[in-house]
């Protein structure tokens, strides 16, 4: 069960979604994505800078999912410039496809990891629609990788679509989907 602060009474066992202070719990978030995602304790050292600059972006913001106070699920993003890394490669498969227009006025979802234990619990979906709710763009992106999997069925749910495919990124083994969506995100209940 989902519990949000303000939102009824706290029970011990119940799921927390909050503001986090990223930076400050770089480590313990790493952990989650590195469990999540399989990554080797090279991929998080590179990738603990990486989460480290992303932070000092203008709008940069991040949510965390608790249980007990401990870190299961994280989410953070900030308003896309076409002059970030992402964007440089994004580009050229988004303009080939018309779509290069979506680098403009929108906020992209960075990274989202829950921790595989608490998967299909609603957590993903409630840190997205947290963050993305106090965006001031009207539509989000982001990066999957480009398979059949629980997280683009998310991404899906939520009213992302394809917006290119096939994208490699430099030293990423699997090909990546870039997918939009107007905000806000749809509601479960929206369908």
């Amino acid at each position: 069960m989902l519990r949000f602060p303000g939102h009824g009474r706290h029970q011990p066992d119940d799921i927390v979604i909050g503001p986090l202070d990223l930076p400050g719990h770089v480590d313990e978030a790493l952990a989650v994505q590195a469990v999540a995602f399989g990554l080797g304790p090279d991929e998080v050292a590179v990738r603990r800078q990486i989460v480290l600059r992303h932070m000092t972006f203008p709008g940069a913001r991040a949510f965390g999912a608790t249980v007990k106070g401990r870190l299961v699920g994280f989410v953070y993003g900030m308003p896309n410039d076409r002059a970030h890394w992402w964007s440089t490669v994004v580009e050229p498969y988004l303009r080939a496809r018309g779509h290069d227009d979506w680098l403009d006025d929108s906020f992209v979802i960075t990274e989202l990891h829950v921790h595989p234990r608490y998967q299909k619990h609603g957590i993903g979906r409630a840190l997205i629609t947290t963050i993305t709710d106090g965006a001031d763009q009207p539509r989000s992106i982001l990066s999957a990788i480009d398979v059949d999997s629980p997280a683009r069925h998310l991404y899906r749910s939520l009213g992302y679509q394809d917006l290119a495919r096939q994208v490699n990124f430099p030293s990423a083994a699997k090909p990546y989907a870039v997918m939009g969506a107007p905000l806000p995100l749809l509601r479960a209940d929206s369908r």
